[in-house]
């Protein structure tokens, strides 16, 4: 029997599709050890995935602990999923921002809500592999929680010994979108991004061999609308297609969110995660009442993401390609990209078998693509060593340097946006970042 920790497991709706899909293989012996720092969340999450194995018929054991450590006890596989602060933290990270006139759509990724979800996360994320050296040191981390390159950029610092392995789901929806885009089904296509989480970039998309690029620029030249959305500017620009969606790509670049017309052209909805975050929330209410009820939960088919797909390859031997986030250096020397900086988080396709998670050298990015990309990952540079030496001034500096921010703000209103966030944030934050610095310091 493997045994399967969610750390974070209050994050119901996410929890509750990750259960389906691994209960969905249908040959995997599970224990599912569940753990949250909610007792509330962590109750409706436990019978969440009670409910799922008697509606599927699956043969797992769940258990649920407030006790982090006992909770990963045993465990083969973590999988974190952890938003340290909750929609309080997430919703002042993208208002108080606002107030300064600094726009961000999701805010978790990069930018100043990526750099503060970071500083708040980092602790937490050390402590999670503490444990997991003192009980289960041979486990695989499995990390979801965003900024998911700042994530997984630290965790190689903290815990290199943990094999941490970041998953994010935006390369194979942005494959299924496309495809359906031009007409067929994502499983006729063959598809491989690389760059940096959020912001990779599909180079290869082809049919039985054909160039899918040519078809979807006919696609866009025949519909204006298509024209008016954030990612297929970047495509016309820069020449590949970025795989997050055109509200979040808006934020990670100058070009879009500063300038009201900009808004306008294409459609962005500044603030927009606070609606999601208040939409997950109702839907955890929903489920919370449906478990009362005693009714069966909604299920979406198939098993897309990807923390499922790995466990089973890993426990069963079936080979799988998936597209992770890892540090920046290949399995025998060299890099998984060559012109982005050594040990940076970057994603790139992995093939998984029994013997594990195997990332594939991708060599160099065009030049273009991985331009955009490094300036992303001097923000997460700087904010991871700022967390690293405990400087505040680094934290000022990474804001400063995002792309965004300082389309936005000047460098006194980033000092004094930086100052209110850390008030605000409080003891969230590691204890040498909480400093207050004048505009002006040195």
């Amino acid at each position: 029997m493997a045994t399967i920790t969610f750390v974070g497991a209050g994050s119901v709706v996410f929890t509750r599709q990750l259960v389906a899909d691994l209960l969905g293989f249908g040959d995997l012996d599970l224990e599912l050890s569940l753990h949250d720092v909610d007792a509330e969340r962590l109750a409706v999450a436990e019978g969440t995935a009670r409910r799922l194995v008697e509606q599927l018929g699956a043969p797992a054991r769940v258990r649920a602990s407030l006790d982090r450590r006992a909770a990963l006890e045993g465990a083969q596989f973590v999988v974190n999923m952890i938003q340290v602060g909750g929609i309080d933290a997430t919703i002042t990270d993208l208002e108080l921002p606002a107030r300064f006139g600094l726009r961000q759509t999701i805010g978790d990724t990069t930018g100043v809500g990526g750099v503060f979800r970071g500083l708040r996360t980092f602790p937490v994320l050390t402590a999670i592999l503490d444990d997991m050296r003192a009980v289960c040191p041979d486990a695989v981390l499995l990390n979801y929680t965003n900024p998911m390159a700042m994530n997984v950029w630290w965790a190689s610092l903290a815990a290199p010994d943990i094999r941490t392995y970041g998953l994010c789901h935006s390369v194979y929806w942005t494959a299924h979108d496309l495809a359906a885009l031009v007409g067929l089904d994502v499983e006729q296509t063959r598809y491989r991004a690389y760059g940096v989480n959020h912001q990779a970039w599909l180079t290869q998309w082809t049919h039985e061999g054909e160039d899918l690029y040519p078809r979807l620029r006919e696609r866009i030249a025949a519909d204006p609308e298509l024209e008016r959305r954030v990612r297929v500017e970047i495509f016309r620009r820069i020449g590949y297609y970025p795989t997050e969606t055109s509200e979040h790509s808006s934020e990670y670049l100058s070009w879009f969110l500063h300038d009201d017309a900009q808004v306008e052209r294409f459609r962005i909805e500044p603030l927009q995660y606070i609606g999601i975050s208040r939409d997950n929330v109702a839907e955890y209410e929903r489920t919370r009442e449906l478990l009362a009820a005693g009714e069966p939960l909604p299920l979406e088919e198939g098993a897309t993401e990807y923390a499922p797909q790995v466990i089973h390859s890993v426990l069963t031997g079936t080979p799988r390609e998936i597209h992770v986030n890892v540090p920046n250096a290949a399995p025998g020397g060299g890099l998984l990209i060559d012109n982005l900086p050594a040990g940076a988080a970057v994603e790139v396709p992995a093939t998984v078998d029994a013997d594990g998670v195997h990332p594939v050298p991708m060599g160099p990015l065009p030049e273009q693509c991985a331009a955009l990309n490094r300036t992303y990952l001097s923000v997460a540079a700087l904010a991871v060593e700022a967390a690293r030496t405990g400087d505040p001034r680094l934290v000022r500096r990474a804001v400063l340097v995002d792309p965004n921010a300082s389309s936005s703000l000047t460098p006194a209103q980033v000092w004094e946006l930086c100052d209110e966030l850390v008030a605000a944030h409080g003891d969230l934050l590691p204890e040498p970042l909480r400093a207050a610095l004048p505009a002006g310091s040195l």
